[in-house]
């Protein structure tokens, strides 16, 4: 009985966890389309052309919908829980990359286009916070696997 139990709980959704995705999902697509006017933010591309490229926009959308297409199922898929953790810690690295390479622009960008600024200046910290969220998610699912 104490197994079947445990077997009950490692498979049960989390409905925090669950949350987790959604926020994720919504922060990608409601934010990049906030963040670049509907693709037709010129500057935020300008600034990292291959990350905010629209090729690129439209890809962290697709990211964003996968995030909540796994709330619902996300104790059965732990190894894409992993990628979605590796991703975020790519776009940690190139955000790093930027703030090291222009960062010193951005008092000047706040002044220019506060959105963009606040975009270029924050976009990393989200990406660190779900992507550890991702991290422990898919940690404690390959533990009960």
């Amino acid at each position: 009985m104490n197994s079947i139990n445990s077997v009950d709980r490692a498979s049960t959704l989390s409905p925090a966890l669950s949350r987790g995705f959604i926020a994720a999902g919504l922060a990608n697509i409601v934010g990049i389309l906030v963040c670049s006017m509907g693709f037709t933010n010129a500057l935020l591309t300008s600034l990292s052309p291959v990350v905010f490229s629209v090729f690129g926009m439209l890809s962290i959308i697709l990211w964003g919908l996968a995030y909540l297409g796994a709330a619902r199922s996300y104790r059965h898929v732990p190894y894409l829980i992993v990628v979605f953790a590796i991703e975020k810690l790519v776009y940690v690295i190139t955000w790093i990359m930027w703030l090291t390479q222009s960062g010193q622009t951005l008092p000047q960008l706040f002044v220019q286009s506060p959105l963009t600024a606040i975009f270029f200046a924050l976009y990393g910290l989200n990406d660190l916070v779900f992507g550890v969220f991702f991290a422990v998610v898919a940690t404690k699912t390959l533990r009960h696997a």
